[in-house]
């Protein structure tokens, strides 16, 4: 299979080529001067900010709603389908199809086949583009003391805060899987069945049954944290170990392409199992 590049294509590779070996040359100078005990301080810290009580990543935030942005412009773009596809058109069809395949095999009501389809590409997407931007994306980044107060601000001598590396995020969309597979499944088989799936199959495993569904949204959460929060802080010690130069690229390309696309893929297709399970 051959692959070919268009001449906007060419020219971006070039470019992106040529703006890393210029960062990379940059932290290696900076890496030379800079002690251990100082690049490290701030490993694993995040920005956190108390107002009255409620503590949140202000980081997490803003990279958020900047892929939710990207995403709608995307949307927005590729609105209108061209009868005779182009590659990038082909590329997104495949890839709904897919998606769409996959759902209609696994829900046994078809009337949720949609509904489910749309849930679990919009996982995929912004997850994708999540682990993608927090992995494999040089950018800004904030190191900041416990009482919330900014210590550095790194600029492209580290990765985007990818908003899946923080469990806020990933256990918010665990437990709105949880609830529309509960809510689907009061709507397909009605209450009072439903209601019996909790005592099945005998009244003495409803506690089991309900540790079960409890556990899903922790399981679905953490596997998602562990792989993209201890993939970032993976890669930020190799990258000081190579002096951030050309092992760097390949340990990005690793984790923040083809394991955070893995693990977008995982946490959608359970997404898809955890709604189905509740409509059988």
């Amino acid at each position: 299979m051959k692959i070919t590049f268009s001449k906007k294509e060419k020219i971006f590779l070039s470019i992106f080529i040529a703006a890393y070996i210029v960062v990379a040359i940059l932290n290696i100078q900076q890496l030379k001067k800079t002690p251990m005990e100082e690049i490290f301080g701030g490993l694993g810290k995040r920005w956190i900010v108390d107002i009255n009580g409620f503590r949140f990543n202000p980081m997490t935030i803003m990279v958020g709603a900047g892929i939710a942005v990207l995403l709608i412009l995307i949307a927005y773009r590729l609105r209108r389908f061209e009868l005779v596809p182009n590659r990038k058109q082909a590329l997104i069809e495949s890839i709904l199809e897919t998606f769409y395949e996959i759902v209609d095999e696994s829900i046994p009501d078809k009337r949720f086949v949609k509904p489910t389809f749309v849930i679990a590409t919009t996982l995929f997407l912004f997850i994708a583009f999540s682990n993608v931007i927090g992995g494999a994306v040089p950018g800004i980044n904030v190191v900041a003391a416990e009482d919330g107060s900014i210590q550095k601000i790194t600029l492209f001598s580290d990765i985007w805060p990818a908003p899946t590396g923080d469990l806020n995020t990933n256990l918010t969309y665990a437990v709105l899987v949880l609830i529309i597979s509960h809510v689907f499944a009061i709507r397909s088989k009605g209450f009072k069945e439903w209601l019996k799936t909790w005592f099945y199959p005998n009244p003495v495993m409803f506690p089991i049954n309900l540790i079960g569904e409890l556990a899903k949204p922790i399981s679905h959460s953490l596997r998602l944290f562990g792989n993209i929060g201890g993939g970032a802080i993976l890669v930020y010690i190799l990258s000081y170990m190579t002096k951030y130069f050309f092992a760097p690229i390949v340990f990005w390309g690793f984790f923040g392409i083809f394991v955070g696309l893995v693990q977008a893929f995982v946490f959608s297709m359970l997404a898809v199992a955890y709604i189905s399970s509740q409509l059988s």
